[in-house]
């Protein structure tokens, strides 16, 4: 018998930097309520960067990145910058 995955639809969270550290992202995406407890996740092995869980508070999250955490997906994509 085959068991068909629900595949979420991710949200889009848009950064106008180049990167964005992941304990940053989690407080930025409103995943968690704090940087303390971005970190405590972060270390637990309760975040997931690309399929793999991931124990860098640091880690650097660019476009094209997916974050899994508590049943959430996020994609990191660019803001497009207006030409000036």
């Amino acid at each position: 018998m085959k068991i068909k995955a629900k595949i979420a639809k991710p949200e889009i969270i848009k950064i106008n930097t180049e990167f964005i550290k992941l304990d940053q992202f989690l407080k930025f995406a409103n995943a968690v309520e704090s940087g303390g407890m971005a970190k405590e996740v972060i270390l637990n092995g309760e975040v997931r960067v690309n399929g793999e869980v991931c124990l860098e508070r640091g880690k650097k999250l660019r476009a094209g990145d997916r974050v899994l955490f508590a049943g959430m997906l996020f994609a990191v994509e660019r803001e497009a910058r207006e030409l000036e």
